[in-house]
C-alpha cells in the first residue's frame, strides 16, 4: 500500500480534504461522530501527518513550550506528563525549559519564543517574580496559560489550586491535632500562590482563637543548609508542636532537625507540608501532605490552550481551581 495521505482519506470516507484536516486537528468546525470516524480510519490505515507540508501551508510550528521553575520537582514533573498526554493527542511536540526560578531566565526564555519557534505557551512563573511586564506584552502575540504559579495583576488564562482553602485545613487539622504553637515556612512570597497559603494559616489560627505569632513565619532561602539551620533555630528557641511546610522543598529539613534535636515526630512536634512527594508514604514516619492535582493540571492547562490554538470559545481571563487533596498520614499522629 503506497503512504497514506489526506486525499485518500477523504475519498475513503466521502468528504473533502479540508474537512478531514480539520477534523484530524481537532477544530470545533467539525463535528464529534464525523472526528472520531476520520481518527479511526487514520488509525487503521496508520495514517502518518506530514508535519513539513502542512507547517509550511499553516504556518505552524506544531510545538507548544513550557516553562517551569524545576523540573525535578515532583509537582512540576507530573503537570508536564499531563500536558504532554494532551499534546500527543493534537500531534504536537513539547519543548520543556527551566527557569531555575530566575525572572531574567524567564524573560530572555520568552524573547527567544516570541520569533515563531512555538505556537503556544503553558507557564508557572519563577518564585523571585516582581514585574509582569513582559508578560503584558507576550499575551498580545501569543496564546499563553498560566498553571499553578500567576501574577495577580495580569488578566490570563489561569489554572491553579485551592491555595487559601489548602493551607487553612492543614492548619485546622493541626489544631483539631491539638497543636498550639503552629509554625509555618514560608514560600513563593512574591505570588499569589505563596500570599494565598499564608493567607489561609493565618486565617485558619484567628478562627480558632490563637494569637499569629511572626516568630513562628521562617521565610525560605535558596540554600538548603540555611533553610536546616533556620528550622533547627525555629525548633529550639521557640519549640513549636506543629509545622505547615509551604512547599516540599521545606519538609525535608524538618525531619532532619527533628532527628538532630532528637525530637519525636508526631509526639514532639506535628509536620504538614505542600508535597507531590511520591515517597511520602515511605518516610519514618510517613509525611501528612497537601498534594495537589498536578497531573490534572497539566491537562486541564494543554486543553485550554489547544481551545485557544483552534479558535474555540475561551474567555481570556478564565480561571480554573482545582482542589488538592490533605492526605493525613503519621506525622500528625492520625495516619
Amino acid at each position: 500500500m503506497g503512504s497514506v495521505n489526506i486525499k485518500k482519506l477523504a475519498l475513503e470516507l466521502n468528504l473533502s480534504a479540508a474537512t478531514v484536516s480539520r477534523a484530524l486537528h481537532d477544530s470545533y468546525e467539525i463535528s464529534t461522530e464525523t472526528k472520531q470516524r476520520v481518527w479511526a480510519l487514520a488509525k487503521a490505515l496508520n495514517y502518518q501527518p506530514n508535519h513539513f507540508a502542512s507547517n509550511l501551508r499553516q504556518q505552524k510550528s506544531m510545538t507548544i513550550a513550557v516553562i517551569v521553575p524545576e523540573v525535578a520537582n515532583n509537582f512540576f514533573s507530573q503537570a508536564i506528563n499531563g500536558i504532554e498526554e494532551i499534546a500527543r493527542l493534537h500531534d504536537y511536540h513539547v519543548l520543556i525549559y527551566q527557569t531555575h526560578e530566575s525572572t531574567e531566565k524567564e524573560i530572555a526564555l520568552i524573547k527567544r519564543l516570541l520569533s515563531g519557534r512555538v505556537d503556544g505557551i503553558l507557564i508557572s512563573v519563577a518564585s523571585n517574580a516582581n514585574d509582569s511586564e513582559h508578560f503584558k506584552e507576550l499575551i498580545t502575540q501569543l496564546p499563553l496559560v498560566f498553571f499553578d504559579r500567576l501574577y495577580e495583576d495580569i488578566e490570563a488564562i489561569t489554572v491553579t489550586t485551592d491555595d487559601y482553602e489548602s493551607a487553612f485545613n492543614a492548619t485546622q487539622h493541626l489544631v483539631d491535632c491539638n497543636c498550639k504553637k503552629i509554625a509555618y515556612l514560608q514560600a513563593l512570597n512574591n505570588l499569589s500562590t505563596g500570599k494565598k497559603r499564608l493567607a489561609g494559616y493565618l486565617d485558619a489560627l484567628k478562627n480558632n482563637g490563637i494569637i499569629s505569632d511572626e516568630a513562628l513565619i521562617i521565610k525560605n532561602c535558596d540554600d538548603e543548609n540555611k533553610n536546616y539551620e533556620q528550622v533547627k533555630g525555629l525548633l529550639i528557641t521557640h519549640k513549636p508542636d506543629g509545622i505547615i511546610a509551604s512547599i516540599e522543598d521545606l519538609a525535608l529539613p524538618c525531619y532532619y532537625a527533628c532527628n538532630d534535636l532528637n525530637l519525636n515526630i508526631p509526639a514532639d512536634v506535628k509536620i504538614v507540608s505542600f508535597s507531590n512527594l511520591k515517597t511520602a508514604p515511605l518516610l519514618k514516619p510517613s509525611l501528612t501532605t497537601i498534594t495537589q492535582p498536578a497531573f490534572q493540571i497539566g491537562k486541564e492547562a494543554a486543553t485550554i490552550l489547544f481551545s485557544v490554538l483552534n479558535k474555540k470559545d475561551i474567555q481570556p481571563n478564565e480561571t480554573k481551581v482545582l482542589k488538592s487533596t490533605l492526605m493525613i498520614r503519621e506525622s500528625t499522629g492520625m495516619g
